[in-house]
């Protein structure tokens, strides 16, 4: 953040360790309300602003893309070779692991003559439950 000439305020910095405190998907509203427990002056252009720098950082990575309430992985940096479900009925975020997928992306991209530098997997959709039942199983309430 320095280095970008942001000032590294109290509020910066409960961001930033709320955001890395967890291992779960969350929204900026979700750790909006999670730092204001801890501290009642974060504001949400803070956390917002901070969301926007860590994720151009490449330390957070932003998940359900194009849904109303986009979330964030806190764990990309960790374990950056993994996917997403992304529960078309409630929004719920599942992380996977396929090493095959792995194995596919070097062979695709060896075929075409590119080396990827940042591969992305998101896949929107329903749940079986849902599709049987007609209720999500993972919606709230």
């Amino acid at each position: 953040m320095r280095s970008q000439s942001m000032r590294l305020t109290l509020q910066r910095r409960l961001v930033v360790e709320m955001t890395f405190a967890t291992r779960d998907h969350f929204t900026a509203e979700s750790l909006l309300a999670q730092c204001r427990r801890r501290n009642g002056k974060v504001s949400r252009a803070t956390v917002y602003r901070t969301l926007a720098f860590l994720v151009k950082a490449g330390l957070l990575r932003q998940v359900g893309l194009g849904q109303q309430s986009p979330q964030y992985d806190p764990n990309f940096a960790d374990a950056p070779r993994h996917g997403h479900f992304v529960c078309v009925d409630c929004q719920k975020v599942v992380e996977f692991h396929d090493p095959c997928l792995d194995v596919r992306e070097s062979i695709v991209t060896k075929e075409h003559g590119f080396s990827p530098k940042r591969v992305s997997l998101q896949i929107e959709a329903s749940c079986d439950a849902f599709r049987e039942k007609g209720v999500c199983p993972r919606r709230a309430g």
